[in-house]
């Protein structure tokens, strides 16, 4: 994390709120519940937006229940506005009826930094929603993003490219890796967070562009985690939440990424087979 926050302005006695607008994880892991946790590790308040109901644990998903639009619509009513929140993410989100109404209120609040986690595919290259759901995403949210944080397979489906095998040489290049983050900055405007944590390397290397400069970020891999489920959720809502405190956008993805690396290292054991991650 970066320097400990200082929640209030001086002349102010409301401080910063966090939102974050995706599904559940009924084992506390991922999802709305490890977005929570980052928000608390930050020191921020955590105001929510279920877009599904999930049964699940760190081995499966058993259920899914979609949240219908109009009350993902009456969720963002009751919180946008009300509370001070500066800065929001959003996760996986599988319904472009749910997705047009979340555009729309954010569309209302620029004031909100946004974190975009276009959560389509898997690094495997493996498509986890419709079609519909990933043009949705395309046509409505990440023209509002401040920073969206594609893994590698969902940048070259954002680019209009051939998800690459993800063990080929050229898939785990920086210079791949840059070359998707400047034409998603081209086409959207908003800075791009390319994530490389499918490598095989020695570090797990994230290329940030923010429309000037490219920048790497490479922290070791952690031997051994008790646990990483939830990772990705965790990136998102650490990054939010360190927008959402002021930080531009390198300084945030730094400490983002610090605070998960951290959080992966102090992951621990809440069952026989079953870790979460800590702070």
């Amino acid at each position: 994390m970066s320097n400990p926050p200082t929640l209030r302005p001086s002349d102010s006695p409301i401080a910063p709120c966090c939102l974050t607008i995706a599904g559940s994880d009924s084992g506390g892991n991922a999802g709305v519940q490890a977005d929570l946790r980052a928000f608390h590790g930050y020191g921020l308040h955590g105001c929510t937006v279920f877009a599904a109901l999930t049964a699940q644990n760190p081995t499966a998903v058993t259920a899914i229940h979609p949240v219908p639009a109009d009350f993902v619509a009456a969720q963002l009513d009751a919180v946008l506005g009300v509370y001070a929140i500066r800065g929001l993410k959003t996760g996986m989100l599988a319904d472009p009826a749910a997705i047009e109404v979340i555009a729309d209120r954010l569309a209302a609040h620029p004031e909100i930094a946004k974190v975009i986690d276009p959560v389509m595919v898997a690094t495997s290259g493996v498509r986890l929603v419709p079609e519909a759901t990933t043009a949705a995403i395309v046509k409505r949210l990440l023209p509002l993003a401040t920073l969206i944080t594609p893994n590698l397979p969902e940048a070259e489906i954002l680019c209009g490219r051939a998800v690459t095998d993800p063990n080929a040489e050229r898939a785990g290049s920086a210079d791949h890796a840059r070359d998707l983050a400047h034409q998603l900055y081209d086409t959207y405007g908003c800075a791009v967070l390319v994530k490389g944590g499918h490598g095989s390397g020695a570090s797990a290397t994230d290329v940030l562009f923010d429309g000037k400069a490219f920048a790497e970020f490479a922290l070791p891999w952690i031997p051994n985690p008790v646990s990483t489920h939830g990772t990705g959720c965790t990136l998102a809502a650490a990054l939010a939440a360190e927008l959402a405190l002021g930080h531009d956008v390198a300084t945030a993805v730094k400490g983002a990424k610090d605070y998960v690396h951290r959080a992966i290292a102090t992951s621990y054991l809440v069952g026989p087979a079953c870790g979460v991650l800590g702070f």
